[in-house]
This record gives C-alpha cells, structure tokens and sequence, in this order.
C-alpha cells in the first residue's frame, strides 16, 4: 500500500500547491504535520514557524521541503527536514515520492538535497529548467490560482530571488495553454515577474506578443494585466503597450516596480533602469489613464539619508501627479547579494511622509 502524501496548507503557499496538486495523485491538503510522506513549501518569513513545528511534531512523517527558504538554505533546512526540493519542483517533486513509495534510491532524483548515514548534506546532479507548457498552473476544482504566465529573470536584483530559483532566462507558457486556463476563471490575473516582458527574452518588450495573448482571450473575460501579483519593470512601460491593455484589459492601476528614487542606489542594486525610467513610466500611465502604483524599497543596504530623500522626492512627485506608492522595508533574502547585508536606518523624514501618505490613502505596504 503506497505512502499516504500531505501537502501543509498556508495562505501563502496557495500558488505552490495549486502547480504541484496535479501531478501528486491523491495528495491531501493537511493544517498540520500528518503521518506519511509530508509536504511544505515556504519562504524566509515563515521559515522559523514551520521549522518549530517539524521539530515538535509527533507524526510518522517523512519530510519534504521546498521553495524560496530551503532552496537557498538547503543545510539548514535538513537540520529539520528528511529531503530538500532545490528550486522548480515539478519534475523533481513526483518524482521523490515516488521513489519514496517505490523504496528506491534517492541519490538517482535530480535536484535534490539530504542528509546520508554519515550526517554529510549530500547535493544530486542539478535539474534542467522545467517547460511551462508541460504543466498545469493550477488544478481545476481543487485549488484555482492566478495564471503564471512567465518564470524566470534576466535581471540580476541584489535583493531579488527570482533568478537563483527560476534561472536569468525568460520562460513563458504559450497563449494556447494561457487561454485554456482562464476558461476556469471570470476575473483574469497572471503572474509573472516582469508582466510586460511577456513573448520576449525578458530585456525588452515584444509588443506583437503582448497583443496576441490579450487578443486571444475570450471578450467575456475581465483581464487584469501588469497588476499585482505581477509587476513591470519601468523602462517597458510605452504608449504602444498602454493602449494595448487599455483595448483588451479591466484594470485601471499598474503595478511598477521602481525600488528607489537614488540613481546611486539603483546602479548598487543592480536594478537596470534609471530613476527617469520611473518618471517617464508613471507619467505614460497617467496620460492612458492608469493610476500607477510604484514599488519602493526603504533600508537598502548602503543606503544613507541623502539617498532617502531622493526617493522622498520622487514619491512626492508621483503622489503629486496622482500615483499611490506600494512600500517595503528591506530583508535579507538568502540565496541573494544582499544575503548577509543589514538595513539601512530610516531617517525622521521619510516616516513623517509615510505616516501621512498612509492616512492620505496614497501609501501602503511597510516602510520600517
């Protein structure tokens, strides 16, 4: 009789489970440590909790783990879990357990970590990139998630993950697999890291392919496009594309990801684009009609107060001219450059500015 498989249920995981549901028959959806083969997949926020609960658990469990924590910590990890899934987990995933069930060798899986007999964390050949097309991006009637579109970044962001998970190239589902999912939802919201990118090697925008996939879904459908939870990068952002989504989609907001208002910390960050970037692309949206929603991030490492207020500055403007700010305060993310960095402190201007932004109603998200 084969192993029964859990899958551990958080608000924040929905989007793993619902890519990795379909290809693990009769896998059940648990709120906590079950007996049988036991699955999670969480980021560095909630790493400490779910770490708390695999150590006190009293199930006859065999632990998994994956996403963005034990995939760039795989060692520590280990020191909870039986195996680690480093980065994509479709291929890598059904396969384990099935060799967990089979009680074959596991050092023969691809893209794996554990711990050997002599305590030693051992590391099997790296997998290849998966092709989107070959799985689902949710399973109909169980979970039904956003459509993920697009994996993968050229761009190599100091505090970004993407890349080390998902690889530096571009991949995208096709508009056949796209238009076929959203047969399953009224409200069409995709996920990509740069949504604009769509179609293209991820460096710049391919507006013929953007169009196509727009034009290819059905007219009945409310298309939500470049809004959360996906982003665009500024210097994609053009009239050409704007009218575009203002012919095909129902949102009236984009989501842009601008980070800081300081040329100086955009070269440290490695961000690509230049703080004019930002200005050119809240000012296109605003003339099409869309209320752009500009990411920043306050506390880079290195950052000091001069570079603060110059993004001060910048979200004045923005605000000014009618766009709301989307804030955050910067973490470490391991498996980044910025892994082993500390925060920059925040200076009394920009929390006096936030504060009132925020009861504005023109800001949200945290700032320190």
């Amino acid at each position: 009789m084969e192993c029964p498989v859990n899958f551990r249920f958080f608000k924040k995981n929905t989007h793993s489970i619902a890519a990795l549901i379909p290809l693990l028959p009769a896998v059940e959806l648990v709120h906590k440590p079950a007996s049988g083969i036991m699955l999670y997949s969480f980021a560095t926020m909630q790493a400490p909790f779910v770490f708390r609960e695999v150590a006190q658990s009293v199930s006859d469990s065999i632990f998994i783990a994956g996403g963005p924590h034990p995939s760039a910590r795989p060692s520590e990890t280990l020191q909870y879990f039986d195996y680690v899934v480093i980065g994509e987990g479709e291929e890598t995933l059904p396969e384990l357990v099935d060799v967990l069930q089979n009680q074959g060798d596991v050092s023969s899986v691809k893209g794996i970590a554990f711990t050997d007999m002599d305590g030693k964390v051992v590391f099997t050949e790296k997998r290849k990139t998966v092709d989107l097309d070959s799985y689902p991006p949710f399973s109909p009637g169980v979970i039904n998630s956003n459509i993920e579109i697009s994996r993968g970044c050229p761009f190599g962001c100091s505090y970004c993950q993407t890349p080390q998970l998902f690889g530096h190239s571009m991949r995208h589902r096709s508009i056949d697999q796209i238009v076929k999912y959203c047969a399953y939802h009224r409200d069409i919201r995709f996920t990509s890291p740069n949504a604009f990118a769509y179609g293209s090697n991820g460096k710049e925008p391919r507006i013929d392919k953007i169009e196509s996939l727009l034009k290819a879904i059905p007219e009945d459908r409310n298309i939500f496009f470049g809004t959360f939870p996906s982003e665009v990068r500024p210097e994609f952002i053009s009239d050409g594309i704007l009218e575009i989504v203002s012919k095909y989609c129902a949102n009236t907001t984009l989501s842009m990801g601008g980070q800081s208002g300081s040329q100086r910390m955009l070269e440290i960050i490695h961000r690509g684009h230049a703080v004019e970037d930002i200005i050119t692309g809240a000012e296109k949206c605003l003339e099409h009609g869309f209320v752009p929603v500009v990411d920043f991030i306050f506390g880079l490492p290195g950052e000091t107060e001069e570079d603060q207020l110059e993004s001060v500055k910048v979200i004045k403007w923005l605000t000014g001219k009618g766009a709301r700010i989307h804030s955050h305060h910067f973490m470490p993310l391991p498996g980044t450059a910025f892994e082993n960095a500390e925060p920059a402190l925040l200076g009394r201007e920009v929390e006096k500015l936030m504060g009132k932004l925020a009861l504005d109603g023109k800001a949200t998200g945290k700032w320190s």
